[in-house]
């Protein structure tokens, strides 16, 4: 074959010539033709609209389902707190971290079967299945009364579902945003924190007039309204494309830079949740009151809000790395104050620091492992950091509250979240000059 002949024919893909030959492949016909026919990227996979009210609405969806989940998962501390001196009163502070450490990691884990699914076109009906699941689990966990019930249905049950959607949705935001992808994802990001301080606020004010069970039941309709709303404007812009590979692409470790966040990233959060889930136990064991306890964690979550659109803002100036650096040490080092803390106004300064530096690792790292790699494989890679980080994130609240019942303190938490940002600013380096924008 001539080199003219050649070239003609590997620009005429089988896909196309397929259906002129008179053969249209079925659905059941979609695996087979993908194992044999690498589908190259569409011409408008780049140049995202960065805008516009499409782009916009998907933000909002966005925003809704972290409301919805993360704000959901980071409300747990309240619920640490309610259980020890109420429903599980006779199990241990550790194993019942277990309740949430399980909610928590899960909403990381699941990530790495759904971002391949998401590159792969399969997107809405796994959104809408986890929805209705989460929707359930919040009415069950009313009618829970004993430990293994709450973490079936409160860790296990609400924490995949959770999993299921979180990924592709802080994905799908790379599809239309590029230039203001920081910004965007910041703004989406924000629902995390509203959602993290309307769920404690609810339940301080909801549980004393209506109790536990009407509460959880309050808290199903607002999801209800939520994540239906969500799934409604969710929407990707780009088509599928099969890179070929698993789950699991090892070809991404091959940058040295994404195997170093990756790490950082299951040390993140084995010392992030920490404070957020112990920070009102230790407010009543310095004196504050049990009521004003519940709203340590709202403030916390509400200082988040401004670190994640902050975050964002300078992650569009400066680089998402560089500034998930910064954000990443203030909160290790406010990790370390806070057993210095003796009053309830110390305490307050300390959750409000706390939470907007926090803010900016969680806003930021699906920016920074989009980025890592072409946005055909974006699903799959950031779905490999997440299901790694979430061995963090399950690991972390036992631990330090078993470190902290033998030793008496959080100092654990400190030093791994500084050492975790110390990781952050090596990858950083590997992949750009130190004083670059990375």
């Amino acid at each position: 074959m001539s080199e003219e002949s050649q070239s003609k024919f590997e620009a005429y893909p089988v896909s196309e010539a397929l259906p002129r030959l008179g053969w249209k492949p079925e659905a059941d016909d979609r695996g087979t033709l993908d194992q044999h026919v690498s589908e190259k990227p569409a011409p408008h996979l780049s140049g995202a609209p960065d805008g516009g009210l499409a782009a916009w609405l998907v933000v909002v969806a966005v925003n809704l389902v972290l409301f919805s989940t993360f704000g959901v998962a980071n409300t747990w501390g309240v619920f640490q707190a309610y259980y020890e001196e109420n429903l599980l009163r006779h199990t241990s502070p550790s194993n019942i971290a277990w309740i949430g450490s399980a909610q928590y990691a899960l909403v990381y884990f699941p990530a790495l079967a759904t971002g391949r699914m998401f590159d792969l076109g399969y997107f809405k009906i796994p959104c809408f299945a986890a929805s209705c699941v989460i929707i359930a689990s919040a009415f069950l966990t009313a009618e829970c009364t004993q430990f293994w019930q709450f973490f079936l249905v409160q860790g296990l049950s609400l924490g995949i579902c959770c999993g299921i959607i979180v990924g592709p949705a802080l994905v799908v935001i790379s599809h239309w945003f590029d230039g203001k992808r920081g910004l965007a994802m910041s703004l989406a990001a924000i629902g995390a924190s509203i959602g993290s301080t309307v769920f404690p606020a609810a339940a301080q004010k909801l549980i004393p007039l209506i109790g536990f069970k009407w509460t959880m039941r309050v808290f199903g309709f607002i999801l209800l309204a939520t994540l239906g709303t969500a799934n409604i404007l969710l929407k990707r812009r780009l088509p599928p494309v099969n890179i070929h590979g698993g789950l699991f692409n090892l070809k991404a470790f091959r940058n040295a830079a994404y195997v170093i966040f990756s790490i950082a990233g299951i040390l993140a959060f084995l010392g992030l949740y920490t404070e957020l889930t112990y920070i009102s136990v230790s407010a009543v064991e310095i004196g504050v009151s049990e009521n004003f306890a519940f709203y340590i964690i709202a403030i916390a979550n509400g200082a988040s809000t401004f670190g994640r659109l902050s975050s964002g803002l300078m992650g569009d100036k400066i680089g998402a790395l560089n500034t998930m650096v910064i954000f990443t040490a203030m909160s290790g080092i406010m990790t370390f104050a806070w057993p210095f803390a003796t009053n309830e106004s110390q305490l307050i300064a300390i959750a409000t620091i706390y939470g907007f530096s926090s803010g900016g690792f969680v806003a930021l790292f699906a920016v920074a492992a989009v980025a890592m790699g072409d946005m055909e494989d974006a699903g799959r890679r950031v779905g490999m950091f997440m299901s790694l980080a979430g061995f963090g994130a399950i690991a972390g609240p036992p631990i330090s509250g078993a470190i902290c019942t033998a030793s008496g303190g959080f100092a654990d938490a400190g030093g791994i979240i500084m050492f975790a940002a110390g990781l952050l600013l090596l990858a950083r380096y590997l992949l750009a000059p130190l004083w670059g924008k990375c």
